[in-house]
Protein backbone atom coordinates (compact mmCIF):
# COMPACT_ATOMS: atom_id res chain seq x y z
CA UNK A 1 0.00 0.00 0.00
CA UNK A 2 2.47 2.41 0.85
CA UNK A 3 4.25 1.74 -2.65
CA UNK A 4 0.91 2.61 -3.77
CA UNK A 5 0.59 5.77 -2.30
CA UNK A 6 4.24 6.92 -3.22
CA UNK A 7 3.63 6.00 -7.17
CA UNK A 8 0.26 8.31 -6.55
CA UNK A 9 2.67 11.02 -4.90
CA UNK A 10 5.40 10.98 -7.41
CA UNK A 11 2.55 11.17 -10.35
CA UNK A 12 1.00 14.51 -8.76
CA UNK A 13 3.96 15.85 -8.27
CA UNK A 14 5.16 15.68 -11.97
CA UNK A 15 1.99 17.04 -12.42
CA UNK A 16 1.88 20.22 -10.28
CA UNK A 17 5.30 19.95 -12.05
CA UNK A 18 3.93 20.51 -15.85
CA UNK A 19 0.96 22.69 -14.61
CA UNK A 20 3.28 25.82 -13.06
CA UNK A 21 7.07 25.09 -14.19
CA UNK A 22 8.79 25.90 -11.10
CA UNK A 23 12.10 27.54 -12.34
CA UNK A 24 10.31 28.38 -15.75
CA UNK A 25 11.61 24.93 -17.17
CA UNK A 26 9.84 22.92 -19.68
CA UNK A 27 7.09 20.68 -19.63
CA UNK A 28 8.63 17.92 -20.43
CA UNK A 29 11.19 18.28 -17.91
CA UNK A 30 8.50 17.30 -14.88
CA UNK A 31 6.21 14.62 -17.20
CA UNK A 32 9.92 12.89 -17.73
CA UNK A 33 11.30 12.99 -14.39
CA UNK A 34 8.45 11.43 -12.61
CA UNK A 35 8.38 8.82 -15.23
CA UNK A 36 11.99 8.21 -14.62
CA UNK A 37 11.44 8.11 -10.47
CA UNK A 38 8.48 5.66 -11.08
CA UNK A 39 11.12 2.80 -12.68
CA UNK A 40 13.55 3.93 -10.96
CA UNK A 41 11.93 3.54 -7.71
CA UNK A 42 10.62 0.08 -8.69
CA UNK A 43 7.40 1.28 -8.57
CA UNK A 44 6.63 0.64 -12.34
CA UNK A 45 8.45 -2.40 -14.40
CA UNK A 46 10.18 -1.34 -16.79
CA UNK A 47 9.11 -3.23 -19.04
CA UNK A 48 5.45 -1.99 -18.87
CA UNK A 49 6.75 1.75 -18.63
CA UNK A 50 8.34 0.58 -22.67
CA UNK A 51 5.10 -0.68 -23.29
CA UNK A 52 3.79 3.16 -22.46
CA UNK A 53 5.90 4.68 -24.27
CA UNK A 54 5.02 3.08 -27.11
CA UNK A 55 1.40 3.47 -27.01
CA UNK A 56 2.26 7.12 -27.89
CA UNK A 57 3.92 6.15 -31.55
CA UNK A 58 1.05 7.58 -33.53
CA UNK A 59 0.60 10.51 -31.86
CA UNK A 60 5.09 11.17 -31.89
CA UNK A 61 4.14 10.98 -35.89
CA UNK A 62 1.43 12.73 -35.69
CA UNK A 63 3.42 15.82 -34.12
CA UNK A 64 6.46 15.94 -35.91
CA UNK A 65 4.62 15.82 -39.29
CA UNK A 66 2.68 18.82 -38.19
CA UNK A 67 5.81 20.48 -36.64
CA UNK A 68 7.32 20.09 -39.79
CA UNK A 69 4.82 21.51 -41.79
CA UNK A 70 4.24 24.45 -39.56
CA UNK A 71 7.95 24.97 -39.56
CA UNK A 72 8.03 25.05 -43.16
CA UNK A 73 4.86 27.25 -43.62
CA UNK A 74 6.82 29.86 -41.15
CA UNK A 75 10.54 30.19 -42.54
CA UNK A 76 8.57 30.30 -46.44
CA UNK A 77 6.58 32.95 -45.37
CA UNK A 78 3.17 31.11 -45.74
CA UNK A 79 1.90 32.48 -42.56
CA UNK A 80 2.88 36.33 -43.56
CA UNK A 81 0.92 36.20 -46.72
CA UNK A 82 -1.92 34.34 -44.53
CA UNK A 83 -1.88 37.54 -42.60
CA UNK A 84 -2.20 40.09 -44.88
CA UNK A 85 -5.18 38.75 -46.64
CA UNK A 86 -6.75 38.43 -43.01
CA UNK A 87 -5.92 41.78 -42.11
CA UNK A 88 -7.43 43.61 -45.32
CA UNK A 89 -10.24 41.37 -45.28
CA UNK A 90 -11.03 43.05 -41.58
CA UNK A 91 -11.33 46.33 -42.90
CA UNK A 92 -9.40 48.64 -39.97
CA UNK A 93 -11.68 46.12 -37.37
CA UNK A 94 -10.12 44.47 -35.11
CA UNK A 95 -13.55 42.72 -34.29
CA UNK A 96 -13.62 41.30 -37.68
CA UNK A 97 -10.51 40.04 -37.56
CA UNK A 98 -11.36 38.39 -34.36
CA UNK A 99 -14.45 36.36 -36.22
CA UNK A 100 -12.36 35.62 -39.11
CA UNK A 101 -9.28 34.21 -36.90
CA UNK A 102 -11.96 32.04 -35.16
CA UNK A 103 -13.70 30.73 -38.30
CA UNK A 104 -10.27 30.05 -39.87
CA UNK A 105 -9.60 27.95 -36.14
CA UNK A 106 -12.77 25.92 -36.83
CA UNK A 107 -12.01 25.20 -40.27
CA UNK A 108 -8.51 24.11 -39.31
CA UNK A 109 -9.73 22.00 -36.07
CA UNK A 110 -12.40 20.32 -38.07
CA UNK A 111 -10.17 19.03 -41.00
CA UNK A 112 -6.44 18.71 -39.68
CA UNK A 113 -6.83 18.55 -35.74
CA UNK A 114 -6.72 20.92 -32.70
CA UNK A 115 -2.98 20.32 -32.47
CA UNK A 116 -2.58 21.96 -35.96
CA UNK A 117 -4.67 24.78 -34.66
CA UNK A 118 -1.90 24.97 -32.13
CA UNK A 119 1.30 24.61 -34.16
CA UNK A 120 0.00 25.97 -37.50
CA UNK A 121 -2.31 28.97 -37.17
CA UNK A 122 -0.83 30.34 -33.88
CA UNK A 123 2.26 31.83 -36.08
CA UNK A 124 0.03 33.10 -39.06
CA UNK A 125 -1.94 34.83 -36.48
CA UNK A 126 0.79 36.46 -34.10
CA UNK A 127 2.15 37.77 -37.59
CA UNK A 128 -1.78 39.31 -38.52
CA UNK A 129 -1.72 40.73 -35.28
CA UNK A 130 1.57 42.34 -35.68
CA UNK A 131 0.53 43.59 -39.37
CA UNK A 132 -2.26 45.19 -38.00
CA UNK A 133 -0.60 46.78 -34.71
CA UNK A 134 -3.30 44.96 -32.74
CA UNK A 135 -2.88 43.34 -29.54
CA UNK A 136 -1.93 40.38 -30.35
CA UNK A 137 -3.54 38.42 -27.27
CA UNK A 138 -6.75 38.25 -27.74
CA UNK A 139 -6.19 36.85 -31.11
CA UNK A 140 -3.98 34.49 -30.31
CA UNK A 141 -6.44 33.21 -27.73
CA UNK A 142 -8.70 32.13 -30.56
CA UNK A 143 -6.38 29.97 -31.61
CA UNK A 144 -5.93 27.97 -27.84
CA UNK A 145 -9.57 28.01 -27.29
CA UNK A 146 -11.11 27.03 -30.89
CA UNK A 147 -9.06 24.11 -30.55
CA UNK A 148 -10.70 22.17 -27.91
CA UNK A 149 -13.94 23.69 -28.62
CA UNK A 150 -14.29 22.26 -32.52
CA UNK A 151 -12.39 19.53 -31.65
CA UNK A 152 -15.06 16.81 -32.05
CA UNK A 153 -16.43 18.21 -35.71
CA UNK A 154 -14.88 14.79 -37.08
CA UNK A 155 -12.95 11.84 -35.62
CA UNK A 156 -9.73 13.59 -36.78
CA UNK A 157 -10.29 17.06 -35.00
CA UNK A 158 -8.65 15.72 -31.94
CA UNK A 159 -5.90 12.78 -31.67
CA UNK A 160 -7.51 12.56 -28.08
CA UNK A 161 -10.59 10.99 -30.27
CA UNK A 162 -8.66 8.36 -31.89
CA UNK A 163 -6.87 7.54 -28.52
CA UNK A 164 -10.31 7.10 -26.44
CA UNK A 165 -12.23 5.12 -29.09
CA UNK A 166 -9.07 2.82 -29.90
CA UNK A 167 -9.69 1.01 -33.30
CA UNK A 168 -13.57 1.31 -32.73
CA UNK A 169 -14.14 5.22 -33.89
CA UNK A 170 -17.47 5.49 -35.16
CA UNK A 171 -17.89 5.81 -38.79
CA UNK A 172 -18.70 9.82 -40.24
CA UNK A 173 -22.27 9.16 -40.04
CA UNK A 174 -23.26 7.95 -37.19
CA UNK A 175 -20.43 10.62 -35.65
CA UNK A 176 -22.09 13.66 -37.39
CA UNK A 177 -26.00 12.53 -35.62
CA UNK A 178 -23.78 12.46 -31.96
CA UNK A 179 -22.30 15.00 -32.09
CA UNK A 180 -23.11 17.65 -34.50
CA UNK A 181 -25.77 19.54 -32.20
CA UNK A 182 -22.86 19.24 -29.28
CA UNK A 183 -20.04 21.04 -31.97
CA UNK A 184 -22.31 23.74 -32.80
CA UNK A 185 -23.09 24.60 -29.12
CA UNK A 186 -19.68 24.34 -27.85
CA UNK A 187 -18.27 26.63 -30.40
CA UNK A 188 -20.90 28.97 -30.72
CA UNK A 189 -20.73 29.34 -27.03
CA UNK A 190 -16.94 29.78 -27.04
CA UNK A 191 -16.79 32.31 -29.57
CA UNK A 192 -19.60 34.38 -27.54
CA UNK A 193 -17.88 34.18 -23.96
CA UNK A 194 -14.60 35.12 -25.00
CA UNK A 195 -15.62 37.78 -27.51
CA UNK A 196 -16.97 38.74 -24.41
CA UNK A 197 -14.17 38.46 -22.08
CA UNK A 198 -12.35 40.53 -25.17
CA UNK A 199 -14.46 43.28 -25.70
CA UNK A 200 -12.19 45.93 -24.27
CA UNK A 201 -9.24 44.63 -25.69
CA UNK A 202 -10.61 44.65 -29.20
CA UNK A 203 -11.75 47.85 -29.03
CA UNK A 204 -11.09 50.75 -31.45
CA UNK A 205 -9.24 50.12 -35.22
CA UNK A 206 -6.10 48.55 -36.80
CA UNK A 207 -4.49 48.59 -39.32
CA UNK A 208 -6.00 48.04 -43.05
CA UNK A 209 -4.82 48.07 -46.55
CA UNK A 210 -1.57 46.23 -46.15
CA UNK A 211 0.29 45.92 -49.29
CA UNK A 212 -0.18 42.20 -50.77
CA UNK A 213 2.83 39.89 -50.14
CA UNK A 214 3.56 37.54 -53.12
CA UNK A 215 3.76 33.69 -52.09
CA UNK A 216 6.87 32.37 -52.99
CA UNK A 217 6.79 28.82 -55.24
CA UNK A 218 8.30 27.32 -51.57
CA UNK A 219 5.69 29.07 -49.86
CA UNK A 220 3.10 27.43 -52.19
CA UNK A 221 4.44 24.09 -51.56
CA UNK A 222 3.88 24.35 -47.90
CA UNK A 223 0.36 25.67 -48.38
CA UNK A 224 -0.04 22.63 -51.07
CA UNK A 225 1.36 20.53 -48.17
CA UNK A 226 -1.45 21.61 -45.84
CA UNK A 227 -4.06 21.10 -47.73
CA UNK A 228 -2.51 17.62 -49.00
CA UNK A 229 -2.12 16.84 -45.55
CA UNK A 230 -6.16 17.31 -44.57
CA UNK A 231 -7.62 15.47 -47.24
CA UNK A 232 -5.16 12.70 -46.66
CA UNK A 233 -6.25 12.72 -43.19
CA UNK A 234 -10.04 12.70 -43.90
CA UNK A 235 -9.06 9.66 -45.95
CA UNK A 236 -7.42 7.30 -43.40
CA UNK A 237 -10.04 8.24 -40.95
CA UNK A 238 -12.64 7.40 -43.21
CA UNK A 239 -10.60 3.94 -43.83
CA UNK A 240 -10.07 3.47 -39.77
CA UNK A 241 -6.21 4.05 -40.29
CA UNK A 242 -4.10 6.12 -37.79
CA UNK A 243 -3.03 9.48 -38.68
CA UNK A 244 0.34 9.52 -37.38
CA UNK A 245 2.37 7.85 -40.19
CA UNK A 246 0.55 9.77 -43.22
CA UNK A 247 1.02 13.31 -41.47
CA UNK A 248 4.57 12.36 -40.62
CA UNK A 249 5.26 11.35 -43.98
CA UNK A 250 3.71 14.21 -45.92
CA UNK A 251 5.37 17.06 -43.47
CA UNK A 252 8.85 15.37 -44.20
CA UNK A 253 7.77 15.37 -48.30
CA UNK A 254 6.94 18.78 -48.11
CA UNK A 255 9.87 19.65 -46.15
CA UNK A 256 12.15 17.51 -47.91
CA UNK A 257 10.95 19.25 -51.57
CA UNK A 258 11.25 22.93 -49.97
CA UNK A 259 15.06 22.07 -48.49
CA UNK A 260 15.94 20.45 -52.33
CA UNK A 261 14.22 23.46 -54.22
CA UNK A 262 16.43 25.67 -52.38
CA UNK A 263 19.52 23.33 -51.50
CA UNK A 264 19.64 24.51 -48.13
CA UNK A 265 21.06 22.62 -45.34
CA UNK A 266 17.99 20.88 -43.19
CA UNK A 267 19.47 21.34 -39.66
CA UNK A 268 18.33 25.42 -39.07
CA UNK A 269 14.55 23.75 -39.77
CA UNK A 270 15.55 20.98 -37.07
CA UNK A 271 16.86 23.43 -34.65
CA UNK A 272 13.10 25.21 -34.48
CA UNK A 273 10.98 22.75 -33.69
CA UNK A 274 9.84 22.38 -30.28
CA UNK A 275 10.94 18.93 -29.79
CA UNK A 276 10.14 19.15 -26.58
CA UNK A 277 6.72 17.99 -26.93
CA UNK A 278 7.74 14.63 -27.45
CA UNK A 279 8.84 13.58 -23.96
CA UNK A 280 6.62 15.30 -22.18
CA UNK A 281 4.35 12.97 -23.95
CA UNK A 282 5.93 10.17 -23.95
CA UNK A 283 6.34 11.06 -19.77
CA UNK A 284 2.06 11.31 -19.82
CA UNK A 285 1.93 7.92 -20.99
CA UNK A 286 4.20 6.46 -18.70
CA UNK A 287 2.10 7.98 -15.43
CA UNK A 288 -1.06 6.48 -17.14
CA UNK A 289 0.43 3.35 -17.21
CA UNK A 290 0.92 3.90 -13.59
CA UNK A 291 -2.23 4.17 -12.48
CA UNK A 292 -3.67 0.97 -14.54
CA UNK A 293 -0.81 -0.51 -12.73
CA UNK A 294 -1.88 0.18 -8.87
CA UNK A 295 -5.21 -0.69 -10.15
CA UNK A 296 -7.18 2.96 -10.16
CA UNK A 297 -8.69 2.82 -13.66
CA UNK A 298 -9.91 -1.04 -12.45
CA UNK A 299 -12.11 1.14 -9.62
CA UNK A 300 -12.85 3.78 -11.62
CA UNK A 301 -14.64 1.41 -14.29
CA UNK A 302 -16.28 -0.32 -10.87
CA UNK A 303 -17.61 2.98 -10.37
CA UNK A 304 -18.89 3.89 -13.46
CA UNK A 305 -20.55 0.36 -14.10
CA UNK A 306 -22.51 0.81 -10.58
CA UNK A 307 -23.41 4.57 -11.71
CA UNK A 308 -24.78 4.27 -15.37
CA UNK A 309 -26.57 0.69 -14.27
CA UNK A 310 -28.62 3.17 -11.55
CA UNK A 311 -29.02 5.98 -13.96
CA UNK A 312 -27.77 6.24 -17.21
CA UNK A 313 -27.74 10.04 -18.11
CA UNK A 314 -26.90 10.68 -14.28
CA UNK A 315 -23.80 8.85 -14.93
CA UNK A 316 -22.69 10.37 -18.48
CA UNK A 317 -23.65 13.94 -16.77
CA UNK A 318 -20.39 12.31 -13.97
CA UNK A 319 -18.31 10.81 -16.30
CA UNK A 320 -17.72 13.87 -18.69
CA UNK A 321 -17.47 16.99 -15.87
CA UNK A 322 -15.21 14.26 -13.82
CA UNK A 323 -12.83 13.95 -16.90
CA UNK A 324 -13.26 17.33 -17.92
CA UNK A 325 -11.69 17.95 -14.22
CA UNK A 326 -9.05 15.14 -14.35
CA UNK A 327 -7.95 16.96 -18.12
CA UNK A 328 -7.20 19.46 -16.13
CA UNK A 329 -4.51 18.07 -13.44
CA UNK A 330 -2.74 15.27 -15.89
CA UNK A 331 -3.54 16.57 -19.48
CA UNK A 332 -6.37 15.26 -21.54
CA UNK A 333 -4.25 12.89 -23.83
CA UNK A 334 -3.52 10.60 -20.92
CA UNK A 335 -7.00 11.28 -19.60
CA UNK A 336 -8.06 9.45 -23.32
CA UNK A 337 -6.06 6.69 -22.53
CA UNK A 338 -7.86 6.74 -18.69
CA UNK A 339 -11.12 6.96 -20.33
CA UNK A 340 -10.87 4.32 -22.82
CA UNK A 341 -9.50 1.65 -20.56
CA UNK A 342 -12.37 2.46 -17.97
CA UNK A 343 -15.15 2.37 -20.90
CA UNK A 344 -13.67 -0.38 -21.72
CA UNK A 345 -13.80 -2.53 -18.77
CA UNK A 346 -17.29 -1.34 -17.59
CA UNK A 347 -18.66 -1.67 -20.98
CA UNK A 348 -20.36 1.67 -20.96
CA UNK A 349 -23.48 2.55 -23.53
CA UNK A 350 -22.79 5.13 -26.44
CA UNK A 351 -23.96 8.04 -24.15
CA UNK A 352 -21.58 7.56 -21.84
CA UNK A 353 -18.57 7.05 -24.18
CA UNK A 354 -19.66 10.30 -26.05
CA UNK A 355 -19.83 12.35 -22.47
CA UNK A 356 -16.47 11.55 -21.85
CA UNK A 357 -15.44 12.17 -25.16
CA UNK A 358 -16.75 15.87 -25.18
CA UNK A 359 -15.15 16.15 -21.34
CA UNK A 360 -11.40 15.28 -22.51
CA UNK A 361 -11.68 17.76 -25.90
CA UNK A 362 -13.50 20.94 -24.33
CA UNK A 363 -12.73 20.19 -20.46
CA UNK A 364 -8.83 21.05 -21.04
CA UNK A 365 -10.00 24.80 -21.72
CA UNK A 366 -9.96 25.68 -18.46
CA UNK A 367 -6.76 25.48 -17.87
CA UNK A 368 -3.39 25.96 -19.46
CA UNK A 369 -1.78 22.43 -19.31
CA UNK A 370 -5.45 20.77 -20.00
CA UNK A 371 -4.75 20.03 -23.36
CA UNK A 372 -1.56 18.97 -25.89
CA UNK A 373 -2.76 21.26 -27.93
CA UNK A 374 -2.48 24.19 -25.18
CA UNK A 375 0.70 22.91 -24.27
CA UNK A 376 1.96 23.15 -28.49
CA UNK A 377 -0.13 26.94 -28.31
CA UNK A 378 2.45 27.83 -25.36
CA UNK A 379 5.24 26.82 -27.09
CA UNK A 380 4.21 28.94 -30.22
CA UNK A 381 3.68 32.02 -28.43
CA UNK A 382 6.86 32.01 -26.27
CA UNK A 383 8.64 31.95 -29.80
CA UNK A 384 7.22 35.14 -30.61
CA UNK A 385 7.88 36.30 -27.24
CA UNK A 386 4.62 36.05 -25.60
CA UNK A 387 3.59 34.00 -22.46
CA UNK A 388 0.48 33.65 -20.75
CA UNK A 389 0.56 32.06 -17.40
CA UNK A 390 -1.39 30.31 -15.32
CA UNK A 391 -4.14 32.26 -13.29
CA UNK A 392 -4.27 34.88 -16.17
CA UNK A 393 -5.62 31.62 -18.32
CA UNK A 394 -8.05 30.04 -15.60
CA UNK A 395 -9.32 33.53 -15.67
CA UNK A 396 -11.06 33.54 -18.99
CA UNK A 397 -11.32 29.60 -19.37
CA UNK A 398 -13.62 29.30 -16.68
CA UNK A 399 -15.63 31.68 -18.36
CA UNK A 400 -15.01 30.68 -21.80
CA UNK A 401 -15.46 26.92 -21.02
CA UNK A 402 -17.80 26.11 -18.15
CA UNK A 403 -21.13 27.43 -20.49
CA UNK A 404 -19.63 25.33 -23.13
CA UNK A 405 -19.06 22.20 -21.60
CA UNK A 406 -22.89 22.37 -20.33
CA UNK A 407 -24.31 23.23 -23.49
CA UNK A 408 -22.56 19.62 -25.10
CA UNK A 409 -22.36 18.08 -22.63
CA UNK A 410 -26.48 18.61 -21.94
CA UNK A 411 -27.26 18.19 -26.21
CA UNK A 412 -25.51 14.31 -26.52
CA UNK A 413 -27.17 13.18 -22.79
CA UNK A 414 -30.25 14.35 -23.72
CA UNK A 415 -30.20 13.22 -27.44
CA UNK A 416 -29.42 10.12 -26.22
Amino acid sequence: MNSVFLSWGIAAAATAGVITRPFKWPEAVWAVAGAVLLVVLGLLPLHLAIEAIGKGTDVYLFLIGMMLLSEVGRREGLFDWVAVLAVNHARSSPRKLFVLVYLFGVVITAFLSNDATAVVLTPAVFAAAKKAKTPPLPLLFVCAFVANAASFVLPISNPANIVLYGNHTPPLGPWMLRFALPSVLSIGATFVMLRWTQRDALAGVCEANLEAVELSASGRVALAGIAVTAGALLTVSAYDIQLGLPTAILGTLTALVVLIKERKSPLPMIREISWNVLPLVAGLFVLVEMLDHTGVISTFAGALRRATEHNEMEAAAWAGTSIAALSNLINNLPSGLIASSTVMQAQSPERVIDAFLIGVDLGPNLSISGSLATILWLNAIRREGEDVGFMKFLKVGVLVMVPALVLALGARILTG
